[in-house]
């Protein structure tokens, strides 16, 4: 069993930041964290599920959605099993449920396509007010 837990979200005003936290447990993760790719997706009411942000195996390739990059940072921490989005300069439009997602990686890489990822969390409500 894996288990992929978010935390972080809430209700804030547009230009205010979020931490958003993802911590990775069960078999799995215990043994092989460091061997799995992570992402952030978001998906707000009617639009389809898209990556925010991907990290790669490492830590060492990261990638950020062109209407993120700049105000949020993905980062992970492979001792701790965690994984964070910094985010800043909230835009109403920002307002979405985020999931953590992992994959196993195979080479040291993001991965932005949904159908990639093994596990997800259950997600985390965030709302930007304006």
């Amino acid at each position: 069993q894996v288990q992929l837990v978010e935390s972080g979200g809430g209700l804030v005003q547009a230009g205010a930041s979020l931490r958003l936290s993802c911590a990775a447990s069960g078999r799995d993760f215990s043994t092989y964290f460091s061997s799995y790719f992570m992402g952030w997706f978001r998906q707000a009411p009617g639009k389809e599920r898209e990556c925010v942000a991907a990290v790669s195996s490492s830590g060492d390739k990261t990638y950020h959605a062109d209407s993120v990059k700049g105000r949020f940072t993905i980062s992970r921490d492979n001792a701790e099993k965690m994984v964070y989005l910094q985010m800043n300069s909230l835009k109403p439009e920002d307002t979405a449920v985020y999931y953590c997602a992992a994959g196993r990686s195979y080479y040291d890489n993001y991965v932005r396509s949904t159908q990639d990822y093994d596990y997800w969390g259950q997600g985390t409500q965030v709302t930007v007010s304006s």
